[in-house]
């Protein structure tokens, strides 16, 4: 073995080790109910968080909660980061996208489009999607939901723990989407 061939096959290591899954798949997560209150979101059967997929979901509908009651939707994403709680600057981040666009999570149900002002079908569904980068990087998982308003994918970000569970480690889901008809004068 020449010292070339060692490196290629370091190299070729390496490569296994960062790239574990390189499948695009797409996951239907499906919820009977929206829940009003923490106690509810924590009995849910995807709040063990033992996917990315499941936690991802559970992050929409995290903020589905916000418009209602604020501090239990914060509360509830307190929840989803684990060790990592938001901080003041996250809250404040996610209070100012809330201004005027109380609509924005509905849009990731399926069923939810702007001509029926982003109301959801039942059950509620959030679909979840990864692509051969998704697990790019080691104990973190890439993922992405799709808007009835938007023109392409948001993501949203998980870190695998030590106990196994996916917390949310980012998000990119509260940014602009086409407003519902009825607000829009020119529909």
């Amino acid at each position: 073995m020449g010292l070339f061939d060692n490196l290629k096959n370091k190299a070729d290591q390496a490569i296994k080790n960062v790239v574990k899954d390189t499948s695009s798949k797409t996951e239907a997560i499906v919820f009977t109910i929206l829940p009003n209150n923490l106690d509810e979101f924590k009995a849910m059967p995807q709040a063990a968080m033992s996917t990315p997929f499941e936690t991802a979901a559970m992050t929409v509908l995290a903020f589905c909660c916000y418009p209602d009651d604020p501090n239990t939707s914060l509360a509830m994403l307190d929840f989803l980061r684990g060790p990592k709680p938001l901080s003041p600057y996250e809250k404040s981040f996610i209070k100012d996208r809330f201004s005027d666009k109380d609509y924005v999570p509905r849009s990731y149900f399926d069923g939810a489009t702007p001509a029926n002002d982003y109301v959801p079908s039942e059950p509620y569904t959030v679909k979840v999607s990864s692509n051969p980068y998704s697990y790019a990087n080691e104990g973190y998982a890439k993922l992405f939901v799709t808007s009835g308003g938007a023109d392409s994918p948001r993501e949203i970000v998980l870190r695998e723990a030590k106990d196994g569970k996916w917390y949310l480690w980012d998000q990119m889901i509260l940014g602009g989407i086409r407003e519902p008809e009825s607000a829009n004068p020119w529909a």
